[in-house]
């Protein structure tokens, strides 16, 4: 879902990174401001980031040639709230468009409105809503996680949509239908592996997740160690960049595929020339699954340092 160059108007981009950057520093601000962060290690959201990084390199398969991939928006919030979530998918989009060229450098603000804003925020308030009608404990918890999961990969494929509209690159009346029912069969692919996500950390970490889960309460054995946690985490983080990254299924994303559908690629912009790892592979290695597996490990250390520095500077007013 990530929107390259050329696809979203001056004015689109522009709104949207004004939108964008308004929350981040909201989000920056609220995190200095709460006192569960003095009690969480910065590596463990950092870990988190890496995690997502890796994850969204693993297309996976939908049918009709078509492929999705891990957002991890709703993941991120269900663990550490929004605004963690929010500072994280900043992280992991920031590296992808100018280390990678995944996602537009323009269209940046418009992917971190949909992935962030609508996938995090409203991802996370649709959690809370379905958490009301259900008992609390780890199963309710989970069921609501992977309801939310789902939804906000589809409504953030309908923000997308409107984005790109208003640009004048898709008919909306076209490019609605196609994105959220390619984003639907997407969103449960999101579904499953956010539940395995929050499912692992509610056993290793219960004490992560929110109070109103009601995940700690309900008998749960003594958490592990930040460290243990952030060992486990760094070691998935490079084992899915290394080993299963380059057979990530080679099919086009939900957005390129409507695109082509459209017959609007050629509208594509080639605006950042720098980056150092473009679509994933190291340019002096020829062999293809080598060269993505490399620069998946690169990323995911780049992912991990910009995450965690971002953290540490925004906790080090509590540690005074």
């Amino acid at each position: 879902m990530h929107i390259p160059d050329g696809f979203c108007s001056i004015p689109v981009c522009i709104g949207t990174a004004a939108i964008s950057a308004g929350v981040l520093g909201i989000s920056a601000v609220k995190i200095k401001m709460s006192s569960k962060e003095s009690k969480l290690s910065s590596m463990i959201p950092a870990t988190a980031a890496g995690v997502v990084f890796s994850a969204q390199m693993l297309n996976f398969p939908v049918g009709t040639g078509t492929s999705g991939h891990f957002l991890g928006a709703l993941a991120m919030a269900a663990l550490f709230g929004p605004c963690r979530a929010y500072i994280i998918m900043f992280a992991v989009l920031a590296v992808q468009a100018f280390a990678f060229a995944d996602g537009g450098i323009t269209a940046l603000g418009a992917n971190l409105f949909n992935m962030g804003i609508i996938g995090g925020f409203g991802g996370y308030a649709i959690l809370k809503a379905v958490m009301h009608f259900m008992p609390k404990g780890r199963k309710s918890y989970l069921t609501a996680v992977g309801i939310a999961g789902w939804a906000s990969v589809v409504l953030a494929s309908i923000a997308c949509s409107i984005e790109l509209a208003l640009s004048g690159t898709f008919q909306f009346s076209l490019a609605l239908p196609a994105m959220a029912g390619t984003h639907a069969l997407i969103g449960v692919g999101e579904a499953l592996i956010t539940c395995a996500i929050v499912g692992a950390v509610s056993y290793s970490r219960p004490d992560i997740l929110p109070k109103w889960s009601g995940i700690q309460s309900n008998g749960s054995k003594k958490p592990s160690t930040s460290w243990l946690v952030t060992l486990i985490g760094v070691g998935l983080a490079f084992f899915l960049a290394a080993v299963l990254s380059p057979f990530a299924s080679s099919s086009p994303d939900g957005l390129e595929k409507v695109a082509e559908d459209m017959g609007v690629m050629d509208r594509i912009m080639e605006l950042w020339t720098a980056s150092p790892l473009p679509d994933y592979s190291v340019t002096s290695i020829s062999d293809s699954a080598m060269s993505t597996a490399i620069a998946g490990v690169i990323g995911v250390a780049i992912v991990l340092a910009v995450c965690y520095a971002i953290i540490k500077l925004l906790s080090l007013r509590l540690a005074k």
